[in-house]
């Protein structure tokens, strides 16, 4: 399934202020999971494995050079949840320049979403890992571009 079957970012931020309780939320999150696009199994190696996560996450953090770089993220996880939580953050994420990704204010999206105080202490813990990954490799990507 392609990402741009994931709603934008502010679409989401919209359904989360429509729905009421944490339930329908939750419910919303693991929807989102669902839409994540292929990740066939042979690409789920120990180098793309994000360390930090109570669940296996595997992470792929490309850049699409043509019509200037772009990052092109892709992920999954062995947990519903966790499918979810990448499904935000691809939203967030794909598609946007290097510096972009660096300038996102995940943070803020996060409080806005108020998901971090829904998650266990082991998921808040993973969701950051997956963040860091995301932010070292666009990091890596905008040095490469600057020739560095």
């Amino acid at each position: 399934m392609p990402a741009h079957a994931i709603p934008s970012i502010e679409e989401i931020i919209e359904t989360f202020e429509l729905l009421g309780d944490w339930d329908e939320r939750f419910s919303y999150v693991l929807d989102l999971g669902r839409k994540l696009p292929e990740f066939p199994e042979s690409e789920r190696t120990e180098a793309r494995r994000v360390h930090g996560c109570q669940s296996n996450v595997w992470l792929d953090l490309g850049v699409e050079r043509h019509g200037g770089p772009r990052v092109r993220l892709r992920a999954v996880s062995d947990a519903h949840i966790v499918n979810g939580l990448i499904a935000i953050l691809i939203s967030a994420y794909d598609g946007k320049t290097p510096e972009q990704v660096l300038a996102f204010d995940i943070r803020g999206l996060l409080s806005t979403l108020d998901l971090e105080s829904h998650l266990s202490g082991t998921r808040r813990n993973g969701l950051q890992a997956m963040v860091e990954r995301i932010r070292a490799e666009a990091s890596a990507a905008q040095s490469h571009e600057a020739g560095g």
